[in-house]
């Protein structure tokens, strides 16, 4: 096991050294000059070009990158080109949003798409294999932008039960947070349940039929423990994966929900960033982005030695 960890975590850093030059590389093809932005409608040539040498845009893209990289190095963003502060700064302000969004999705979806894949998988054929395929097809086919904007009108709008837009700190007032992110946290949720819904029911319909779940029963334990125990447990790798992936989606920021409902974390600010031009912060968030994405994916490596025990031989 530790033998295969270290090789994973050898693999991160070439990773890591290739997405970076990924992320700077792409960067330099949005239109428009950074020094003309901030010079300001005038564009004075003598601001500009001082701009430009501050910034080290009349330096060639590799001297550019290693100036990046070494910034990156020490913990070093850069900082925001239209508002000055610095983009580890603007990181920690919205990371933490993004991490809430992302955690009561992802519990939304855990708490849906498994039981109803189980449930599914258990009762193939019954009317509770119908509604489940129904619920995952309506969750797959159904635009996240679509399903906020129905919320809003239905909870906020008609009922008045729920805002429609913000967002307020956990530590202001728990409960008003909670108030705000229940929708958007649902809408985001409720697709990645329907996937988790079919892959659930996919593996857990191939190791219903393995030969092991056959002699537990023939042993006589109850189909509570055969299916949860003995199937369910073997059937998660499969779903490690996805969640971890789905978990990754979610952090790098989810645009059009964020956008939907004025939640001010990762995926709003890349939009920010862009339409700005600030380069440097949509490098920095998407380098964070990244970095989280492979570590999710090591962590669910490494969850699957807990899950299935034969792996760690």
């Amino acid at each position: 096991m530790w033998e295969y960890l270290a090789k994973r975590v050898a693999t991160l850093v070439p990773t890591l050294v290739f997405v970076s030059m990924l992320i700077f590389g792409l960067q330099q093809l949005l239109p428009g000059d950074p020094a003309q932005i901030l010079a300001g409608e005038d564009q004075d040539p003598t601001v500009v070009a001082y701009l430009r040498a501050k910034l080290h845009l009349d330096e060639p893209l590799p001297v550019r990158y290693g100036y990046w990289v070494a910034g990156v190095l020490k913990g070093d963003l850069g900082e925001s080109l239209r508002t000055q502060q610095p983009v580890l700064e603007l990181v920690v302000q919205k990371l933490p949003v993004t991490l809430e969004l992302a955690a009561l999705a992802m519990a939304i979806a855990l708490v849906i798409g498994i039981p109803a894949g189980i449930v599914s998988a258990v009762g193939r054929g019954t009317a509770w294999d119908y509604a489940a395929n129904l619920f995952a097809l309506w969750g797959l086919s159904t635009p996240n932008f679509w399903l906020g904007i129905l919320m809003i009108l239905l909870f906020s709008v008609q009922l008045g039960w729920l805002p429609a837009s913000g967002y307020v700190s956990p530590f202001e007032d728990l409960g008003t947070n909670l108030r705000a992110m229940i929708m958007p946290a649902f809408v985001l949720g409720n697709a990645i349940a329907a996937v988790l819904m079919r892959h659930t029911r996919s593996a857990m319909l191939q190791v219903l039929s393995a030969d092991y779940v056959r002699t537990a029963r023939a042993k006589g334990l109850d189909e509570k423990t055969v299916v949860l125990k003995h199937a369910l447990r073997n059937a998660l790798t499969p779903i490690i994966t996805l969640g971890a992936l789905e978990l990754g989606t979610l952090l790098s920021g989810a645009v059009l929900t964020e956008q939907v409902f004025t939640i001010p974390g990762f995926g709003k600010l890349i939009i920010d960033s862009v339409f700005n031009r600030d380069y440097l912060v949509v490098q920095g968030v998407v380098l964070v982005t990244a970095t989280a994405y492979m570590t999710l994916n090591l962590l669910a490596d490494l969850a699957y030695f807990a899950v299935n025990p034969r792996l760690r031989h």
